[in-house]
């Protein structure tokens, strides 16, 4: 490894040496998805950032457990407090038991993050699995006197807590900014404070998802959940917290306050932002007209795409950006980033063809291996700072270029020495596919080939070319396939043998 590991910390705004609390574990916990409606690309930036992270922490010999909740209880919107059971609406409208719409949806994001090649984590809790932790920890927040119950609902007490802390000290914000900019909402009248926010709702009659508890039939606060699962599995501090820059307030800020409310101790030592998606410039939105889903980009389904592009492609795209940085969609980019990933996947077959036999009298060449010895170096200093892969990718293209002049004669491998050639070769190769997680995507579809084995087949006939025509049966023979010469014309099945 070169240097050391630094790190953003959006606590401190400083870049900070990475040092976990207890070396060489790495707890790492990062906010997963709602699971009442489709994966958005955000989603998929900020868990492709973090899956960086994680394959960097791994490679540089660290034992990291990820842990990435699911937000399946039903209450999140916009509004934590009285938010609208989308579960529970979803499920009245479909005819549905409120969990096939949380295993539906959830299937249905394992699938995508499968699709880019996102690793899944340690540990996958669910909300709804951790209802009496939730429970226990609004307890104890109670205890310490940051919270108080009205009616069936217990609500955080901000003015109690911020009177010996700082809530808001992860976005920035106080308590005089946020109350002057704090709206009317249903319930408000229960609170003792506006900014005060929900650890447990008490549930009408007709809200499907509910518990018991103490207080009564409810539903948890948004927030409650990361708190309770984050430090239940990773401990009362632990080292990464990451999500993406909207979650910083309220969701992360309250996060830390009921850490400390219930147990007195700042939870995270580095916290960690993903930064927001723009296309052609402007915010994506669905109210633009300007916002696609993950398939709609593999599609090519949507109006503003020229074409379709795949998942190793978009995966390339994003890594093109660092993970705090806007990161902005346009034909044209996506584009040049098809033709980078494939560049860098050439690069890879190439180093699979390369001859390492080294001719003893050739003289070495000093310089070039000075030149690859230090861009495998600055591979890993574009890590160590940040996790920078757009620096890295960089670093990798101008590897590529020793790589292809090799390939094309104008050095060999004799001039660099084995040794050389070996740290270049997998100093690529492990950057490329197991710290950017790019793999290999097949060019070609199995039935557009066989189509063209078919019409072969058939000139081929056509022309009495008996021998040719043989040879392709067998071919396919050995593939698995068969051929049927029928009245209809020539057909193909599979070999029941």
């Amino acid at each position: 490894m070169i240097g050391k590991l630094r790190v953003v910390n959006t606590l401190t705004k400083q870049k900070e040496i990475f040092e976990p609390i207890n070396p060489p574990f790495v707890g790492m916990y990062v906010c997963g998805p709602t699971v009442y409606s489709d994966v958005h690309l955000g989603n998929v930036r900020t868990f492709l950032s973090f899956d960086i992270v994680y394959r960097y922490l791994i490679h540089s010999g660290y034992k990291v457990r990820y842990v990435r909740n699911i937000t399946d209880v039903g209450h999140l919107v916009d509004d934590a407090d009285d938010g609208e059971d989308k579960i529970g609406k979803k499920a009245k409208l479909d005819n549905l038991e409120p969990m096939e719409v949380v295993q539906k949806y959830t299937n249905d994001f394992h699938q995508v993050m499968e699709l880019f090649n996102i690793l899944p984590p340690n540990i996958e809790p669910c909300a709804t699995g951790h209802i009496i932790d939730q429970i226990t920890m609004i307890q104890k927040i109670i205890e310490s006197g940051f919270a108080y119950e009205v009616k069936g609902s217990v609500y955080f007490d901000v003015e109690a807590y911020n009177r010996d802390n700082n809530y808001g000290k992860l976005s920035g914000r106080n308590i005089e900014d946020l109350l002057i900019n704090t709206r009317e909402l249903d319930g408000q009248d229960e609170k003792r404070n506006p900014l005060d926010f929900a650890l447990w709702k008490n549930a009408s009659s007709d809200h499907l998802m509910r518990w018991p508890s103490p207080w009564g039939n409810g539903f948890p606060g948004w927030h409650l959940e990361c708190s309770v699962m984050s430090t239940k599995y990773l401990g009362e501090t632990f080292d990464i917290h990451g999500g993406g820059m909207d979650l910083k307030f309220p969701h992360h800020d309250c996060e830390i306050a009921q850490s400390v409310g219930a147990g007195g101790k700042d939870p995270v030592k580095y916290w960690m932002h993903t930064n927001m998606l723009t296309v052609n410039g402007q915010k994506m939105s669905k109210s633009l007209g300007n916002s696609f889903l993950p398939s709609q980009l593999v599609t090519g389904d949507h109006e503003l795409l020229e074409r379709p592009y795949s998942p190793m492609t978009v995966r390339f795209f994003m890594l093109q950006s660092h993970y705090s940085s806007t990161l902005d969609f346009s034909n044209d980019a996506l584009q040049a980033a098809q033709k980078g990933y494939r560049k860098l996947m050439n690069g890879l077959k190439v180093l699979d063809q390369l001859e390492t036999q080294i001719t003893e009298s050739v003289e070495p060449n000093e310089k070039v291996i000075e030149q690859i010895n230090q861009l495998c170096d600055n591979c890993y200093r574009a890590m160590d700072d940040d996790f920078n892969t757009a620096l890295t990718i960089g670093h990798l293209f101008n590897l590529l270029k020793k790589i292809n002049s090799i390939h094309t004669g104008q050095l060999s491998v004799g001039e660099i020495g084995l040794e050389c050639f070996n740290r270049m070769k997998n100093t690529f190769k492990t950057f490329i596919a197991d710290i950017l997680g790019l793999r290999i995507e097949q060019p070609l579809q199995a039935e557009n080939v066989l189509k063209l084995i078919l019409d072969f087949y058939k000139e081929a006939k056509a022309k009495k070319d008996y021998e040719k025509v043989d040879h392709i049966r067998d071919m396919l023979k050995g593939e698995g396939v068969v051929l049927k010469d029928m009245k209809t014309g020539i057909d193909w099945a599979f070999e029941e043998k």
